[in-house]
């Protein structure tokens, strides 16, 4: 006969039998689950750049576009923003949500998935060490080097990881890469309604992308910052401002301070050289040239400057040759301040 008891018992002894087959999978998997030691000395990959004496930056190399920033970098609003938006009770779960698990569970019985499933923990776990492949394989090892990384970092040193790790369209990975990216600011001279354009990348960068797509962009704006406003994070007024926001995003490269093509060609080929194409551009050198000139011959060899770049231009395509002829026939030094 149904009662209450017998649907309590019922219910333990399925969660029993849960918790063991997942013990039983756990036992199966641990020895093939990649180590998440690596995440306590993380070197992050970003670009190669190349200043002047004067600390101008004069180029940078490299694909990726990455600034990290420590969590104290990072403004308040962005990070209520991110947790608002991917994962409201970060602080409360052990790496996985059960409630939000639990959802989604029931959306797949009901035809009627939403996500919501994945924590901020979770996806560190796939970003750093999985594919996005989807099999219900991926998803448990997933939950179990989220628990890993749980049992080994603070839930600040997670939250900092995503921030920096997430890709955000672009080539800008990380939230310090993307406000440059984007507004061309720091992360902590963004408006409310920039934060919550940054906030709504994570989920699917390229068809939400304020630049590429600002109708969806502008969407999902609104779901951030009603999202924001729900879990306290904002008031009635700062909704409604922040949503009435015109669209400001424009691409931006890197801020050139001091041009100087040739320099920056022949630091980027030295760089190449010595460390390999692969750690120049991911290792995030940092070069300083000084260059020092003699005036006073420069102007007496003004018509030998001209004749040689007119003559190295006509016989090569490579820009590193006419500069490097002229560093050969001029009273110019270049030396080597910084490498890092």
């Amino acid at each position: 006969m149904f009662s209450i008891k017998n649907l309590f018992k019922t219910g333990a002894v399925l969660i029993f039998i849960g918790f063991l087959a997942l013990a039983g999978i756990y036992l199966s998997m641990r020895s093939s689950l990649p180590s998440v030691e690596s995440l306590k000395d993380l070197q992050w990959q970003t670009p190669m750049q190349i200043f002047s004496a004067d600390g101008k930056l004069i180029s940078q190399f490299g694909e990726k576009k990455r600034i990290p920033l420590t969590l104290d970098e990072m403004p308040q609003q962005l990070i209520n923003a991110i947790l608002a938006t991917e994962d409201d009770r970060f602080y409360l779960h052990f790496g996985v949500d059960p409630i939000g698990m639990g959802r989604a569970i029931i959306g797949q019985l009901t035809g009627q998935n939403r996500g919501g499933a994945s924590t901020i923990t979770m996806q560190v776990a796939r970003n750093f060490f999985l594919t996005r492949e989807q099999t219900y394989v991926r998803k448990i090892r997933e939950i179990f080097i989220s628990f890993h990384i749980e049992s080994l970092l603070t839930k600040d040193e997670i939250l900092a990881l995503y921030m920096n790790k997430i890709s955000l369209g672009h080539r800008s990975f990380g939230f310090g890469a993307a406000a440059q990216v984007y507004y061309g600011k720091e992360t902590k001279e963004l408006t409310l309604a920039q934060i919550a354009v940054l906030a709504g990348l994570p989920k699917a960068p390229s068809t939400l992308n304020p630049i590429s797509r600002p109708d969806r962009a502008l969407q999902r704006r609104a779901v951030v910052l009603q999202r924001m406003y729900v879990a306290g994070y904002i008031t009635s007024q700062e909704l409604a401002t922040a949503n009435q926001e015109p669209m400001t995003a424009i691409k931006h490269g890197a801020e050139i301070e001091l041009s100087a093509p040739y320099i920056a060609e022949m630091a980027h080929q030295e760089m190449v050289d010595r460390f390999g194409k692969e750690a120049a551009y991911t290792g995030g050198i940092k070069y300083l040239r000084r260059l020092h000139l003699n005036y006073n011959m420069l102007l007496n060899n003004l018509w030998l400057i001209i004749f040689l770049l007119m003559i190295s231009a006509m016989v090569t395509e490579d820009p590193s040759v006419p500069y490097a002829l002229l560093m050969k026939h001029l009273p110019v030094r270049v030396t080597q301040a910084t490498l890092k």
